[in-house]
């Protein structure tokens, strides 16, 4: 009998939309929980305000999501045999993880912290007192990278490693030769269209890879508030018949693209694991990314992954140019990206947190 089956969980966490890493582990692991036979209640971060004007008045929409928030949240602890709460940094940590967990210690529920933000080492150089200080009634503490374990080392708090989650159900290479690489030249960026993930150094990557490869196309997948500067600097740059800004595409469609794409970029300036990285070895597409915080804990330069320092167009197009006109370089990727992968499946994932389960419950006396 596996240790998920019938164990009451109650899972803390956003749910998409909008469709970020975090609301789509949150939501994927639920799913996933609940088909192990475990019983799971969820109580969402991001919930809609209702009534919707709620959310154009700044004190007012606090006061409206905290109340039934730490309603919710006094309910399911008192529901739950453990609480899985899935925190990020900033004011993410103070309005709703922490809440949770002092709820959880009030009804006396073991809490498992899921702590997953690319900007904890910042976060934590202003608020690692206040954060400590809330960490200590956890039960425990799980992040995804060893990137992220570090981090928290360095203020005396330790971290288990619990590796992201990839569906290799829904992404998966074409049916051709899994080292083949797809017809066309597609340059992919999937993510929030957001200051710190840098989209604009992608869009002007791709202009420096055109002059090269004048039938590649670039596909932006994502949604923020940088569209309109996106869209400007690709019309500014003659590029505006060949950048595709999609907007946010659901996990199907998401693969889909993937399947079809030669190159996906991660142009962030901040970054932990990124699940779209994880997606794109598990699609057998090549990744150039920065080597930026947990990313190369997460690939290999070299290996699985082509790395660049952050904000520099000219070494993210170099490199993109490196895998198109080097298909053995891009077949070995593929194939090292392939195999790697296989450490972030629900199979492999399952166990270890079944076991963070069980240790937590015995703690606890349960």
């Amino acid at each position: 009998m596996s240790a998920l089956e019938g164990l009451r969980i109650g899972l803390v966490g956003p749910l998409p939309p909008p469709a970020g890493g975090m609301a789509n582990q949150t939501r994927q692991l639920a799913e996933l929980l609940a088909a192990a036979g475990a019983q799971v209640s969820l109580v969402q971060t991001n919930a809609p305000y209702r009534p919707a004007w709620v959310g154009r008045v700044p004190v007012l929409r606090a006061l409206c999501r905290l109340l039934p928030y730490l309603w919710a949240l006094w309910r399911l602890a008192g529901w739950a045999r453990v609480l899985h709460v899935m925190a990020n940094s900033g004011w993410s940590w103070h309005l709703f993880a922490a809440p949770a967990i002092w709820v959880a210690r009030w009804r006396q529920v073991p809490v498992v912290v899921n702590y997953r933000g690319g900007e904890a080492a910042p976060f934590l150089a202003r608020s690692g007192r206040s954060v400590a200080w809330s960490m200590r009634r956890v039960a425990r503490l799980v992040v995804p990278s060893g990137f992220l374990q570090q981090v928290f080392g360095q203020h005396g708090m330790q971290a288990e490693i619990l590796p992201n989650v990839v569906d290799l159900q829904r992404f998966h290479p074409a049916v051709q030769s899994e080292t083949a690489a797809p017809t066309g030249t597609q340059l992919l960026v999937a993510r929030n269209l957001e200051p710190i993930y840098d989209n604009a150094t992608a869009v002007r990557a791709f202009a420096l890879v055109r002059q090269a490869v004048p039938q590649a196309r670039l596909v932006v997948a994502g949604t923020g508030p940088e569209l309109g500067a996106l869209q400007a600097l690709a019309d500014e740059l003659g590029l505006a018949r060949h950048v595709q800004f999609t907007g946010r595409l659901d996990r199907d469609a998401m693969a889909d693209c993937l399947r079809r794409s030669s190159v996906a970029l991660n142009p962030s300036l901040v970054d932990n694991t990124p699940n779209s990285v994880l997606e794109a070895l598990a699609s057998g597409v090549p990744v150039v990314s920065t080597e930026v915080g947990g990313v190369p804990y997460l690939v290999t330069h070299g290996q699985t992954a082509l790395l660049v320092p952050p904000a520099d167009a000219t070494a993210m197009a170099q490199q993109v140019l490196r895998l198109l006109r080097e298909p053995g370089l891009a077949a070995e990727l593929r194939a090292n990206g392939l195999r790697e992968v296989q450490r972030y499946t629900w199979s492999a994932v399952a166990p270890r947190l079944g076991a963070v389960y069980s240790a937590v419950l015995a703690e606890h006396g349960a």
